[in-house]
């Protein structure tokens, strides 16, 4: 098993490289929006492949396929800071108060593996896109979509996107008109 440097190495060279290969190469980016869907998932796998993931196994693949989708969707220049848990509690006015993001969340946290969680974060990824202000953190995230994979790890990253959540402050925009 990796290290966490490694990882975290790993993971940032990924995320970086899938920026930086989208924002050159549109026909990319078309095939890694298209990899959100799992039956065209398979139009990712060249730059997958060549960035060292192991395809055949799908509990590798998917945490990448996943956010490679993501940032070719949002056309990210660079990575965010916006933590997923922070980024679902900004696309509502109320904040972490609103009863759409206090179910969102709830349904993230019963997810009880990754396929299951991939069927739920792929809409609130585009949920995210569209209504936050911010960028998210893909780093982050990637390296906590990997570590949902082992049983002992599922519960420290369900923590953690409840952590996220709670912790958010309202937006100035929310505090202001209430």
């Amino acid at each position: 098993m990796m290290e966490e440097t490694d990882k975290k190495t790993h993971c940032q060279s990924f995320v970086e490289y899938t920026i930086r290969r989208c924002s050159q190469d549109n026909g990319l980016a078309a095939r890694l929006r298209r990899a959100d869907n799992p039956t065209t998932e398979y139009q990712s796998w060249e730059h997958l492949g060549a960035f060292g993931i192991n395809l055949e196994r799908k509990h590798q693949r998917i945490p990448f396929v996943i956010i490679a989708a993501s940032i070719a969707k949002t056309k990210s220049e660079q990575n965010g800071n916006m933590t997923l848990g922070s980024a679902i509690a900004n696309c509502y006015k109320d904040g972490n108060q609103s009863q759409p993001a206090n179910a969102r969340l709830r349904r993230l946290l019963a997810c009880n593996d990754l396929f299951e969680l991939t069927g739920v974060l792929r809409p609130m990824l585009s949920l995210i896109a569209s209504r936050s202000a911010g960028a998210l953190d893909y780093i982050r995230l990637l390296q906590q979509l990997q570590r949902f994979c082992f049983d002992e790890q599922r519960t420290r990253t369900k923590t953690q996107w409840a952590q996220e959540f709670y912790a958010t402050k309202p937006t100035l925009e929310a505090e202001v008109t209430a």
